[in-house]
């Protein structure tokens, strides 16, 4: 469920993948840039989106298919949305292999390596920004950041109390510069990244960090197959049958 956004989607540019020939994929990563920054072609469905948009695959030297999140294995990419459904027609249609112009190797549980690293990516980032200051947990200090304008992510915890979260959530929406609402985790699971038990109420702070959280966050939704991932998607809690969670607000 997403409310609000200033950071609305990009327009994509549709191809029918089944009509694109076989050497559409252009020769390794590049495609012309914009003001948004790179664009690839994602090889299952022909759109032409920006790189934060897409997950990059490369073949490793055994021939298998290997999700490259932070884009920095050698090796041609190849591209894909970051949508559960473009990835699995990548999957059945042997689309790795076209692209790559080579036969290759593609786990089975390709789906679920990328949403485990997704994942990982998203408490690790807000465990940084813990240690770098940037985050804080516990209703009262999130409040005082919230008064002080200093949020960019409201964290809630999935499973926590709707009272406290509301509470917080409500002001939020007050605020000109709207923090995003993300309730994509367990108490426990916010926890871990807090480095204590349970953790209901956190937030983080404005920064490079808190970009980078949003755009995995948003990632990871749209390997769920959650509503509101990069094609607009929002963010659930780990569990596979949990509501989505995933709110923005400003």
């Amino acid at each position: 469920m997403v409310r609000g956004g200033d950071q609305g989607l990009t327009d994509t540019t549709d191809i029918p993948p089944d009509d694109l020939p076989a050497d559409d994929v252009p020769p390794g990563d590049l495609t012309e840039p914009e003001a948004d920054g790179p664009l690839r072609r994602c090889l299952a469905t022909g759109a032409v989106r920006p790189k934060a948009e897409l997950i990059r695959f490369v073949v490793g030297p055994d021939g298998q298919v290997v999700p490259d999140l932070a884009e920095r294995l050698p090796g041609r990419g190849l591209w894909v949305a970051a949508e559960r459904e473009a990835l699995q027609r990548a999957v059945a249609k042997k689309l790795f292999s076209r692209a790559a112009r080579e036969s290759v190797k593609v786990p089975d549980d390709l789906v679920e390596r990328v949403e485990a690293l997704l994942f990982r990516n998203c408490i690790d980032l807000i465990g940084m920004a813990r240690r770098a200051g940037q985050a804080v947990a516990g209703y009262e200090k999130v409040h005082a950041w919230l008064v002080e304008g200093r949020v960019a992510i409201l964290l809630g915890a999935s499973d926590g109390a709707m009272d406290g979260r509301g509470k917080l959530a409500a002001l939020a929406s007050s605020i000109p510069s709207q923090p995003r609402l993300v309730e994509s985790f367990s108490a426990d699971t916010l926890g871990m990244a807090f480095a204590r038990d349970r953790m209901v109420h956190a937030a983080v702070a404005r920064g490079g960090l808190a970009k980078r959280l949003i755009a995995e966050a948003m990632r990871l939704d749209g390997i769920r197959g959650r509503a509101d991932g990069p094609a607009g998607r929002g963010v659930v809690d780990e569990a596979s049958n949990a509501a989505p969670a995933f709110s923005v607000q400003g």
